[in-house]
């Protein structure tokens, strides 16, 4: 066994053992899953022939029980896993979700029983806080001087208010300068973590209904890709930035890469594959199409410079197929040697 796990183990051990009651020990064993998967009030009622609500008051006593034996320094075996989780909490901004503390500290990927270990000593140490998860938190352990649960979750809610205002993603940076009582911007990102209403991705932290920072889906990666080049891609581009992106699932063909740039009205194929935002001014359509419409809006003859540039804003093609599509009679009408209108304006 590793040697923090170790730790970890003994901690645990050395606090149920204070307990004197089997049962009690069996109610916490069972509602934080030390020994297995956790149980409901429900569940460990039924199987002790009490009521849910009478779990509830037991669980909660021997929580206090073993919370006041923490503080008068009663469980030997405790100081070393505290050392150990502060350490990595100092590492991590004070403050991290359980499950990407378990990870540090057990130095793998962890399950839901090292997930259950450090969040019951999170539970009963006087040197930890702990969060509790519900819809809008992450369970999360967090080192006492930093603050208690509501504490923790109004800075949470903060970091929140600051992004909906700002009504698009921004730099832990951004965030500094918005924010006090942070020493540091790693601070605030331990913090934003614990949010299920936030994401970050790239640097950035937005509401996880935005998809710049948390795509759900390929026309959603497909945007950020876009969003973050800046400018226009290829579709075969696209697909190998998806594949080397932080995306959580990136594994896409070229195909559905192009289909999906076909069916959504955010994208505009502007030349041959390439594909670029409608939001930055590039538009469906022909040469001519295009052409047509810059000469509708002018209202007025407009020379073929004036043309030419305003073509390659709405679409990427050479300037030789813009002239080309000017020698449309049908389409368009020469008024002099440069200048040109449409011919239906006559």
């Amino acid at each position: 066994m590793d040697q923090n796990a170790e730790i970890i183990a003994n901690a645990i051990s050395g606090s149920l053992n204070i307990i004197e009651q089997d049962r009690e020990k069996e109610i916490i064993s069972r509602r934080f899953g030390l020994t297995g998967r956790k149980e409901t009030l429900e569940q460990i009622g039924d199987m002790l022939s009490i009521t849910r609500e009478r779990v509830r008051q037991l669980e909660k006593a021997i929580l206090i029980r073993l919370r006041i034996a923490s503080e008068e320094s009663q469980i030997p075996e405790l100081a070393a896993a505290e050392k150990i989780i502060i350490r990595n909490l100092t590492e991590m901004g004070r403050i991290a979700k359980v499950a990407d503390l378990a990870d540090k500290i057990y130095g793998h990927p962890t399950k839901e029983a090292e997930h259950s270990a450090i969040a019951f000593l999170g539970n009963i140490s006087a040197s930890l806080t702990i969060v509790d998860e519900n819809d809008k938190y992450h369970q999360a352990v967090g080192i006492a001087d930093y603050g208690d649960d509501k504490a923790i979750k109004e800075k949470v809610d903060e970091i929140v208010s600051v992004i909906r205002k700002n009504k698009a993603p921004m730099t832990l940076d951004e965030l500094d300068n918005q924010l006090t009582g942070y020493e540091h911007p790693d601070h605030i990102r331990a913090v934003a973590s614990i949010s299920k209403q936030l994401a970050t991705l790239n640097g950035l932290w937005g509401l996880a209904k935005w998809p710049t920072v948390n795509p759900k889906n390929i026309r959603d990666k497909i945007y950020v890709i876009l969003e973050n080049n800046k400018e226009p891609m290829h579709f075969a581009d696209i697909a190998k930035a998806i594949k080397d992106s932080d995306f959580k699932r990136k594994n896409v063909t070229i195909q559905a890469i192009h289909n999906e740039l076909i069916k959504d009205s955010r994208f505009v194929l502007i030349g041959r594959g390439i594909y670029a935002l409608s939001s930055w001014g590039y538009k469906k359509g022909t040469v001519s199409e295009i052409i047509t419409d810059i000469l509708k809006k002018a209202d007025t003859p407009l020379t073929r410079e004036e043309i030419v540039k305003q073509v390659l804003h709405a679409r990427k093609v050479k300037e030789t197929t813009i002239l080309l599509n000017l020698q449309n009679k049908k389409l368009f009408k020469k008024v002099d040697k440069n200048t040109y209108m449409l011919a239906d304006m006559v």
